[in-house]
């Protein structure tokens, strides 16, 4: 009992903090004289972030339970290998930031948009453009939310003891309430704390691990002589094959340019010293965070070399080898990795109904519509979402990565093209990007389902080459845009 009191301590204070900041956010929120002050606020934190927010803010909404548990399971089998393939996710702060950054920021705050859906009606100026793209995106992040709620319930019994049920109302109840209490400033300054004590509880598992291998040439002994496959590039039975390595490169590499919940931190941070700041901090955080993680799941083989199912691998080393306040912090570490994650999908799925369905075109007069009455409508949206995906959660399914990949991948496959093409493509227009959402979403789907691959490839790849085809047949098919839309994003 007396374990169990020191896990969940360091947790309890974490989650506590988090809620104060929610607090907080919301007495910031409530000052908001009018509907646009409001709705910037809300769903943008007023345009504020500086350099070391705005990189804490992509780099945990990008990493989840994948980059704690699953990651490092997969390289607890594979080894060495899979620590090389796991970095290709160093640049993606630096990616977002350097293709995105600048110009999205300028024509977000140009149009006022305070989502990527926004952009998007603006751009293509038109409403099936926007509805399918907002569809999409609650679809698509509903089914990752899941994914999330359940790796974090998950790892909170594995580690803990306590029954799914009790981590799940944990997670759950705080996640929804600080999201839907403080909005998209709460998400920010959140997801900078969970930032923090994601790189905490890496460095205190990375160094027990070594410690306990007896130094890093006797852990590299060791593998050797479990298996000498898994000392080389490639992983045992050459698993990591260039097929493989060229679909991580598109998944989790130049496709994350597609991610709503990324791409729309980029419409919120305060200046061009912010972003360059954000650029290198962020590069250098993610990449520390790939490689002691992984390096975690590789060296920890040669510790505890009998674990069975590689997601146990890491709550398995921090049951055995840290203390119960450290295993407590460790917790705090991914769950932390899942809760951003989760509150960056809430509250753009919340704005996705607020402002791209609602205001646009349920509500006939959105400049007169009260801050007091658009915040309850926020508040109870982003809550019932919240509960959506909390009762799906109850009883979840078996099949958890490969809900939260499909959700990855669809999103990929709807807005990557339309984003990329429409900020920087004069010719792009609303034919070609409606060919490309149905196109790539339609086969997305289709190689999903069937299992077709491309050359060995993940079906993300021939995705992407689908989509951008249709795009273009689609540009040179429909007319060319408008002269007021090429002054709004070209002068």
């Amino acid at each position: 009992m007396e374990q169990r009191v020191s896990m969940i301590l360091p947790l309890v204070l974490y989650l506590g903090g988090v809620m104060a900041i929610a607090l907080w956010s919301q007495r910031i929120g409530k000052k908001s004289r009018d509907t646009k002050s409001f709705i910037e606020e809300y769903f943008l934190g007023s345009r504020s972030m500086g350099g070391f927010v705005l990189a804490m803010a992509i780099i945990t909404t990008y990493t989840s339970a994948s980059s704690f548990v699953g990651g490092p399971g997969v390289a607890y089998k594979m080894g060495l290998g899979w620590i090389l393939l796991a970095m290709i996710q160093v640049p993606t702060a630096f990616l977002t930031l350097g293709v995105l950054g600048k110009k999205f920021a300028i024509i977000a705050r140009r149009i006022q948009a305070v989502t990527v859906t926004e952009f998007l009606r603006v751009r293509y100026r038109n409403d099936l453009v926007v509805i399918l793209s907002s569809i999409a995106l609650l679809i698509f992040f509903m089914a990752s939310m899941l994914a999330q709620f359940i790796g974090g319930a998950r790892l909170f019994q594995s580690i803990t003891g306590y029954p799914y049920l009790i981590g799940l109302i944990i997670f759950g109840i705080t996640v929804i309430l600080y999201t839907t209490v403080g909005g998209f400033r709460a998400v920010v300054l959140t997801d900078t704390i969970q930032g923090s004590m994601m790189v905490v509880a890496s460095i205190a598992l990375l160094w027990s691990v070594v410690h306990a291998g007896g130094g890093m040439t006797a852990v590299m002994t060791r593998l050797y002589e479990i298996d000498p496959a898994l000392i080389t590039p490639f992983g045992p039975d050459n698993f990591i094959s260039k097929p493989f390595i060229l679909s991580f490169w598109v998944l989790v590499g130049f496709a994350i340019l597609g991610l709503p919940q990324t791409t729309v931190k980029c419409m919120g941070y305060k200046d061009s010293r912010s972003m360059h700041n954000a650029m290198i901090i962020g590069t250098f955080i993610v990449g520390f965070l790939m490689l002691c993680m992984h390096m975690v799941g590789a060296l920890g083989r040669a510790v505890i070399p009998d674990i069975q199912v590689g997601d146990l691998a890491v709550p398995t080393l921090t049951i055995k080898l840290l203390s119960p306040f450290w295993a407590g912090v460790f917790i705090a570490g991914p769950l932390a990795a899942i809760m951003s994650t989760v509150d960056s999908m809430l509250i753009l799925a919340s704005a996705a109904i607020i402002k791209d369905l609602y205001l646009n075109y349920l509500c006939k007069d959105p400049e007169k519509v009260n801050p007091a009455a658009l915040g309850r409508m926020s508040f109870i949206s982003t809550g019932i979402l919240g509960i959506l995906v909390f009762i799906a959660a109850l009883k979840p399914p078996s099949l958890l990565v490969w809900i939260n990949l499909f959700a990855f991948g669809g999103l990929e496959a709807v807005f990557l093209w339309p984003t990329i093409l429409g900020l920087y493509w004069k010719r792009a227009n609303a034919v070609g990007a409606l060919c490309s959402i149905i196109a790539g979403c339609g086969a997305f789907f289709y190689f999903t389902i069937t299992k077709v691959t491309w050359m060995g490839t993940h079906q993300i790849v021939p995705t992407i080459l689908v989509g951008l085809i249709a795009f273009i047949i689609g540009a040179y098919a429909g007319k060319r845009p408008d002269d007021e839309t090429i002054r709004i994003f070209w002068e």
